[in-house]
């Protein structure tokens, strides 16, 4: 994914900054992380608030499998529900949410 289509996804919750992150990029609004690009996909910050509600709307969680241990990792990042990417007014909501989720991670 393109910086140029990731701005355009976020274009109503503000202003994006775009850095490199684990091998892909992470997207930040004002300072806060608000969604990472991973292997070409994009997933959104989530929290024990939000996780359900990207679930209860089609998206999936990040997970892997940890190589010391064998043991699922769960992160805190979701695939972006269903549609969204189709549809610039739930991307904004789902945007939002990210950003909600980033801010109260960094307290």
């Amino acid at each position: 994914m393109d910086n140029e289509r990731i701005e355009e996804l976020f274009e109503g919750l503000g202003p994006v900054t775009i850095r490199r992150l684990f091998g892909g990029k992470g997207i930040y609004h004002r300072g806060v992380i608000v969604a990472i690009v991973l292997r070409g996909e994009l997933m959104l910050k989530g929290d024990d608030e939000t996780g359900p509600e990207y679930e209860a709307a089609g998206g999936s969680r990040w997970t892997y499998v940890g190589k010391r241990h064998g043991k699922t990792v769960a992160m805190p990042y979701w695939t972006v529900p269903d549609g969204a990417l189709d549809d610039p007014d739930e991307m904004t909501f789902w945007a939002r949410k990210a950003y909600e989720a980033g801010v109260r991670s960094e307290k």
